[in-house]
């Protein structure tokens, strides 16, 4: 680890996390270890060589955080991931792997499965320098946005008034989120027609894959975004990863505005920029969503909605891999309902307000 490393915010007074690392090479589960076991934040738990020994070891020990790579013996890190996830009961899995490159499709499945994140694998001779400082700097943010928030309980909801139908789905997301909208669109029927905007924070490279996967979760066509597309009924649409999304009313119908502007939150793209333009265009006919997530991007837009009297649902603690985002939404007094993804994805087929 570098000798400027960056501690978690409230170590001193926690317990360190506890870390299992899956691997199949000896000599990178010995790195690794001597890597985390530097910062006094974080604990080796246990190192394995394969899936079905992690499997086992998360049903009979505690951890915060799994280190899964994917090309092993027997059983591969993506195939596992769903068992790894139920066995950890609430484990954090990062997935460590030489197949998770920019643009690689072994990265968004692995997010739309429920993995937190990922980082690509050097090869061995290469496992300190930048590879160390970037592990570090994910364990580390991920340990300090999970402590942020006290618990909270799921699927409470502060009451607006009932009764009013929506026109457009407006969803943002981040880390953790694709698993997340992955749930929440299988409670969407096929008949359901009212166009769905979504701002995943994902890199450029990434985007048309994720929209060709959103397509086939949310059973309708679904675009990235570009400048001046129509927004129609019964689409979807989701940021490009190099520009914000944004809504603008022409004459009878809305359209996609892309901007490059530069947002407090430090994302491209932000869904900040998506709430306020949809607020303004459809006011209290719109759903925000919020999803798992990092940091507050989102927050303000979603008090621009709950000004115009639009409807703003966000993610539960429980159910979040990162209740970063839709924990700053809470706190901001601005959530009309706090559910897991299936149940927001239930509010939206129902379009009505969350009762």
């Amino acid at each position: 680890m570098p000798h400027k490393r960056r501690q978690a915010s409230s170590a001193a007074n926690q317990m360190p996390a506890r870390i299992l690392i899956v691997d199949d090479s000896v000599v990178a589960r010995a790195v690794i270890g001597k890597m985390i076991e530097a910062n006094p934040a974080f604990v080796v738990a246990g190192a394995v060589s394969d899936a079905q020994a992690a499997k086992a070891f998360l049903e009979s020990h505690r951890v915060d955080i799994v280190l899964l790579d994917i090309e092993m013996p027997g059983i591969d890190g993506l195939s596992a991931l769903p068992d790894l996830i139920r066995a950890g009961q609430g484990a954090r899995i990062i997935i460590v792997s030489s197949s998770c490159g920019e643009g690689a499709a072994a990265t968004v499945q692995a997010l739309a499965l429920g993995a937190v994140d990922t980082l690509v694998k050097p090869s061995l001779g290469n496992l300190v320098g930048r590879f160390s400082e970037m592990l570090e700097e994910k364990l580390t943010r991920l340990l300090d946005c999970d402590r942020q928030f006290a618990p909270q309980s799921g699927g409470t909801a502060t009451q607006k008034a009932t009764g009013d139908d929506f026109d457009i789905v407006a969803i943002g997301a981040s880390t953790g989120g694709i698993h997340a909208l992955s749930q929440l669109l299988r409670e969407i029927p096929a008949h359901f027609d009212l166009p769905i905007l979504i701002t995943q924070h994902l890199p450029p490279s990434f985007m048309p894959y994720f929209a060709a996967q959103i397509a086939v979760l949310a059973g309708r066509p679904c675009d990235v975004a570009a400048d001046h597309m129509r927004i129609e009924r019964g689409r979807a649409i989701v940021a490009p990863g190099e520009a914000h999304m944004c809504c603008a009313q022409v004459g009878d119908y809305s359209v996609v505005r892309l901007s490059s502007a530069r947002e407090a939150s430090g994302c491209m793209p932000s869904v900040d920029p998506m709430f306020e333009s949809v607020a303004a265009v459809y006011g209290d006919r719109a759903l925000g969503v919020v999803l798992s997530g990092m940091g507050r991007d989102g927050a303000r837009g979603a008090a621009r909605l709950a000004d115009k009297g639009a409807i703003v649902a966000v993610q539960d603690k429980a159910s979040s891999v990162v209740w970063g985002m839709p924990g700053s939404v809470v706190q901001g007094g601005h959530a009309d309902a706090i559910l897991s993804p299936s149940e927001i994805g239930r509010v939206i087929a129902r379009r009505r307000r969350p009762r």
